[in-house]
């Protein structure tokens, strides 16, 4: 599939234009993402996010860790492959294209973020890898690019960026990818984004019933999911916010996490720049 991000001239993100994949795609030409899997009984979190990065269309989707996570997760998955993680992350290959790691990942992550990011494979960073760096954010920063995303809330932002005043979100945002060299995603009713280059954009597009648990970690694998396809970083991470408030402003009272992933398909196809789509949500 082929997404192109909309913009106003002020920066607000509009509905995104999606195009079907050519008729001889396959797999592997769609893009394959890996999710570190939490612990056990914490694999909840990864899940989430491994699944939607299969639904936004990623060809394949791989859960990494350890292999009483692993148990855990087989109990729940089917068309998400799994693969124990080794010292040497030799399940790692040149076929995978981007990688999300932090939900229910754990406190102590911080080196298997190191090993990933030094792998030079755009990466999604949420939840426990931001908090893992809250006392050294430099040993981060020196390994982030321009071709990752770190997608934190107001108080792990602050976690890593404690002299940035959250008063003008929008200019934080901006500082914060300024500093770190990395697209960051700041969220909140109105989330700001930033790339290390200036750019920046705004989603206004979103509901309050998206404030759930899980919610944020379904946003993680958004991001992921269309790096995996080839999309930069800064574009994945605004088109994922409008496609994720989209799902909020559809589903409405009652959303919980686990749902949303079944509305990330009549989300998609109100995308489609196809005269056979049937959109008959709300349009912002």
């Amino acid at each position: 599939m082929g997404f192109t991000l909309n913009l106003t001239e002020d920066g607000t993100i509009t509905r995104p234009t999606l195009v079907p994949p050519p008729s001889d795609a396959h797999k592997y030409s769609r893009g394959h993402a890996m999710v570190w899997s939490g612990p056990p009984l914490r694999t909840g979190a990864s899940r989430l996010a491994a699944q939607a990065a299969l639904a936004v269309g990623a060809g394949l989707v791989t859960i990494i860790g350890d292999r009483a996570a692993l148990v855990e997760q087989a109990a729940h998955v089917t068309a998400i492959m799994l693969r124990e993680a080794d010292d040497k992350l030799a399940c790692i290959d040149h076929r995978v294209t981007a990688l999300a790691i932090g939900p229910g990942a754990g406190a102590g992550v911080a080196d298997s973020v190191c090993a990933l990011l030094k792998r030079e494979i755009p990466m999604v960073l949420d939840a426990d890898a931001i908090t893992a760096f809250a006392g050294d954010p430099a040993q981060l920063f020196e390994l982030l690019g321009a071709d990752d995303v770190m997608t934190p809330h107001a108080g792990e932002f602050a976690r890593l960026f404690p002299d940035i005043d959250l008063a003008d979100r929008a200019a934080a945002a901006y500082t914060a990818a300024r500093r770190s060299g990395a697209v960051v995603l700041l969220k909140g009713p109105h989330t700001h984004i930033a790339a290390p280059d200036g750019r920046v954009a705004v989603n206004r597009h979103a509901s309050p019933w998206l404030a759930t648990a899980g919610s944020g970690d379904v946003l993680t694998g958004l991001i992921c999911g269309l790096m995996a396809q080839g999309i930069s970083a800064f574009d994945a991470a605004c088109m994922a916010a409008w496609l994720h408030g989209d799902i909020g402003v559809r589903a409405g009272p009652g959303l919980t996490a686990d749902k949303m992933l079944d509305h990330i398909p009549l989300v998609l196809r109100g995308c489609l720049n196809d005269e056979s789509a049937d959109d008959s949500g709300p349009r912002t």
